[in-house]
């Protein structure tokens, strides 16, 4: 792909987050917002006169099949991301889709095995990995400064309130903190540490079965520790700690849409590293998926598709440990 030509995103989907997506396209020069896809003409006419966009199809077999979309970005429910991707895959289109990829691992590896059979480009929007500052914490993970790295907390929970048929506390679409928001720090200590070799996890059931606060300890190869812990009824710090036997890093909240970070080490006086960005962060991952297209690569080093499964399985773990009654688990 020309690296002077202008990628065109379809967005399947015309709720919230897609709402998000498409105003964080539009700080990226090389990006052109082309065509959305909705359930109803009205809802995709609305969407498209907010964001000028010429192409506005009311079902998402439409979207998929526009020519003039180059890649699309799956912004629906958790519970719909599977069928959405396999759609736009099966009509030969690059997919972004967004987190949590899919509701189980077994969903998560038929998505991948038919991207790679296809042969087209398939990524997890897990945005958190994308932000300038994540790059530079890798590159302090590789130097070290703070020594061998042991112990890693981060948490990630906001207070919603309880609305019984709402998604976040319907099992059927993938409710609860997990899936969530709880996937972050999950991800979070899969780029730390790797695959976990042991997991310990405890959360409380809200009247629809759903994880309303989970707590989770990971336990990796080389003993190292992550504490992590998610919400959907309470507010909790949303700050992760990474920390060495010689210093540790600190990245502020709201940690999983970073700006700011601090680096204390022995002997040392602090250093506070600063990341401020203009718009809201979500053109950090369409730029990465931009940089694969143009690169003809397949899949993104910052997600790749092997560690998204791998956390699928993680998360898929997590939940067998609550005695299955989530029902999500039973696709295990």
């Amino acid at each position: 792909m020309a690296m002077n030509v202008k990628i065109r995103w379809g967005i399947l989907g015309a709720g919230k987050i897609a709402r998000q997506f498409a105003a964080g396209l539009q700080h990226l020069p090389d990006a052109k917002l082309m065509a959305v896809g909705s359930r109803t003409a009205e809802s995709a006419n609305a969407f498209g006169n907010q964001f000028e966009i010429s192409h506005r199809h009311a079902s998402y077999e439409a979207l998929v099949s526009d020519p003039d979309v180059d890649v699309i970005y799956v912004a629906t429910p958790h519970s719909c991301h599977q069928a959405n991707t396999m759609l736009a895959l099966a009509a030969g289109k690059a997919v972004l889709c967004e987190k949590p990829f899919t509701l189980t691992a077994r969903e998560a590896e038929e998505m991948i095995t038919f991207a790679r059979t296809k042969k087209l480009f398939l990524m997890e929007a897990m945005w958190t990995r994308c932000f300038p500052l994540m790059g530079k914490l890798r590159e302090l993970l590789a130097a070290k400064p703070m020594g061998e790295i042991q112990m890693l907390t981060a948490d990630f929970g906001f207070r919603a309130e309880y609305q019984e048929e709402e998604r976040l506390f319907n099992p059927a679409m993938g409710g609860g903190a997990l899936l969530d928001v709880g996937v972050y720090p999950v991800s979070l200590a899969s780029m730390i540490f790797g695959t976990p070799t042991r997991i310990a996890s405890h959360a409380k059931l809200g009247k629809t079965g759903v994880d309303e606060e989970a707590a989770i300890l990971l336990s990796h190869s080389q003993g190292q520790l992550a504490v992590l812990s998610t919400a959907i009824r309470l507010e909790t710090a949303q700050e992760a700690i990474i920390m060495g036997r010689a210093g540790r890093i600190r990245i502020h909240s709201p940690w999983w849409r970073p700006t700011t970070m601090t680096l204390t080490r022995e002997g040392c006086n602090d250093e506070t590293m600063e990341f401020p960005f203009t718009g809201n962060g979500y053109q950090f991952e369409a730029a990465e998926v931009m940089r694969c297209l143009r690169a003809g690569e397949l899949e993104s080093r910052l997600m790749p598709l092997d560690e998204t499964l791998l956390i699928m399985r993680t998360l898929d773990a997590i939940r067998v440990q609550w005695g299955g009654a989530v029902s999500i688990a039973q696709g295990v």
